[in-house]
């Protein structure tokens, strides 16, 4: 699996192509607004987008996730249901964030803990990780030692937890339980910022002990 980062929104955010290299089938993490930026990268990359995942419902992540769908005409898959509040206020959210006014949307297929998603070749296994929002989701390549963790982690910093609905403690219990276990040597991609390894964060990570 290939993973191609496309910058979105204000925040920066990473939305992510995900390419399956055998097939040149992809998925779309976190389409969070700037679509035509989106568009541009899959057909510069020549590769046809099976479905949409979403790791949570904040605006920055999920705001273009109906657009996008919709251009592409492809299902959503994701976040865990626990999250259905941010996706019904998506209108508080635009106030909040300096957002204009975004289409909600409902997922095709709302995500547990222990599910997998696939698209190509490629299948990810998918971890539930409250605490930055009760229904995120991580979402893991085992084969290629790859994940897309949202705003859980970040390179030196974690998720912030002052949102409504945040957890602080189940962040870090998320953290953990469900990232720690992994292979030290798995590189993740976070919703913001550069990218690290969980063995590095393991570390010298300054805001998990």
């Amino acid at each position: 699996m290939r993973i191609r980062i496309i910058p979105v929104t204000p925040f920066h955010q990473n939305c992510t192509l995900l390419i399956c290299e055998k097939t040149q089938q992809a998925a779309v993490v976190d389409p969070g607004g700037d679509v035509p930026r989106i568009l541009q990268a899959i057909a510069e990359e020549g590769v046809t987008v099976e479905k949409i995942f979403i790791t949570h419902a904040h605006l920055d992540h999920a705001g273009g996730t109906a657009e996008l769908a919709k251009s592409l005409n492809v299902p959503i898959e994701g976040p865990h249901k626990d999250d259905t509040y941010w996706i019904e206020g998506f209108d508080m959210q635009s106030q909040m964030f300096g957002f204009p006014k975004l289409e909600k949307f409902t997922p095709s297929r709302w995500l547990e803990d222990g599910d997998t998603v696939s698209f190509g070749a490629v299948e990810m296994a998918v971890l539930h990780c409250p605490g930055h929002t009760p229904g995120h989701v991580v979402f893991v390549d085992h084969a290629s030692q790859q994940a897309l963790v949202g705003d859980v982690l970040f390179r030196g910093s974690i998720g912030r937890t002052d949102f409504p609905m945040g957890n602080h403690e189940q962040l870090i219990t998320a953290i953990k339980t469900k990232l720690w276990p992994l292979p030290d040597e798995t590189k993740f991609v976070s919703g913001h910022g550069p990218e690290s390894t969980f063995g590095k964060e393991k570390k010298t990570n300054p805001y998990i002990y």
